[in-house]
């Protein structure tokens, strides 16, 4: 049975906030920041306090959530039914400017999140608090679930010489916080100290997959098409940093991983015994766009059969050490650059560990590895806890 889960969205349209009325408003969202009747935030924020709506900024992929890759920057634009600018935060600048606060005294942020270190929604949003608090300007949170669910967090902790775009914060790859909780925790214990409201969901529960909350999933971006994509995007997301595909340029991103000199029937016999939650299904598949454009890869579809079993980081990262094992000659990390970072490896951004690399190509055992970052993600767990909105 599904359950009917409120977004902040629709929990802010039935109860309009009262501290908005006659204030410059802006907006940060893209394609996914609809109701369930899929009218967009921009026209309900419009019609709830008319004319008051002054601005709209967009995330990574752009307001139309159109842009493919990573640094393939969007352009400033117009909203022309409400006459207003959209303002690109991932163009020359991924900070929200004066002159674009300037038009505003509150932003309200209605996006949709990935659950995972490296999807950089919450960066945007960790940088519009800092730019709000510099600025004085109120910022309004409308929540939305976890995609991936609020209780399973996983692997290791962002080292300080691994931070990024995608990963400015010591946060493990697995959060289990929606985007309201970890925005909250960014301005409280990171100190960003912003004038920050979150208007929360109602109905939702912890133990909730997306496809638990009767809500209808819209694509953030562009390679995360599915609810299925989302639910392996955090462990699939560290083939971005080699020359595996990741099934960009097909019809399931990230469900997909292969290239052309895999062996996959000897690699299943090694593996499948130790994957939980999952199956990973023989495929050979041929991208249209990006790493072996085409070219016929072997690799794999995972299946989650048991979403509370799986662990996406572990099944990927035990993927990873046998692709290396069995095809050391041919497999390669990926070189720089990589989100607007020249010089350091892709891999270590996205793993958010040099070390971490380290233990994966001297084949530790995840077992071993998870003993390493057990402590940190313990105490990972205690503070995030503390910005629980949702029990």
């Amino acid at each position: 049975m599904k359950h009917k889960v409120l977004t902040g969205l629709e929990n802010f349209s039935c109860d309009p906030p009262s501290y908005l009325e006659g204030k410059r408003l802006g907006l940060l969202a893209n394609p996914a920041s609809v109701d369930r009747s899929f009218i967009h935030a921009s026209t309900l924020i419009n019609r709830i306090f008319p004319n008051q709506l002054k601005a709209v900024f967009s995330p990574q992929h752009g307001f139309h959530a159109e842009k493919q890759d990573n640094m393939v920057e969007s352009n400033h634009s117009r909203i022309k039914a409400l006459d207003i600018p959209v303002f690109s935060l991932y163009s020359k600048t991924r900070v929200p400017t004066k002159e674009m606060l300037d038009l505003i005294d509150v932003l309200i942020i209605d996006l949709q999140d990935a659950g995972t270190r490296v999807y950089t929604f919450i960066y945007t949003i960790s940088y519009c608090l800092e730019a709000a608090a510099k600025h004085n300007k109120e910022v309004v949170i409308l929540d939305r679930p976890n995609p991936i669910g609020g209780i399973e967090v996983e692997g290791n902790i962002t080292a300080e010489n691994c931070r990024s775009f995608v990963g400015r914060f010591p946060i493990p790859m697995r959060h289990a916080m929606t985007a309201g909780e970890i925005s909250s925790m960014f301005n409280t214990f990171f100190g960003i100290g912003c004038s920050l409201k979150i208007i929360p969901m109602k109905g939702w529960k912890r133990k909730m997959y997306f496809n638990d909350t009767g809500l209808v999933w819209i694509p953030p971006s562009p390679n995360l098409p599915t609810t299925a994509s989302v639910m392996v995007y955090p462990g699939q997301v560290i083939f971005e940093g080699t020359n595996i595909s990741e099934g960009r340029g097909t019809t399931q991103p990230f469900e997909l991983s292969g290239a052309p000199f895999i062996d996959k029937e000897k690699i299943l016999n090694r593996i499948k015994n130790k994957i939980s939650g999952a199956v990973l299904r023989p495929v050979c598949f041929q991208p249209t766009s990006g790493k072996w454009q085409d070219q016929v890869c072997h690799g794999f579809q995972i299946h989650v059969v048991c979403p509370e079993k799986f662990r996406p980081y572990r099944t990927s990262v035990m993927l990873l050490q046998e692709i290396i094992k069995l095809h050391k000659d041919h497999f390669k990390w990926k070189e720089p650059p990589y989100e607007y970072e020249y010089k350091r490896l892709p891999i270590d951004l996205i793993l958010g560990s040099c070390d971490v690399r380290k233990m994966i190509t001297d084949m530790e055992d995840f077992d071993s590895m998870e003993k390493s970052w057990e402590s940190e993600l313990i105490e990972f767990k205690e503070i995030s806890r503390k910005f629980h909105l949702y029990e």
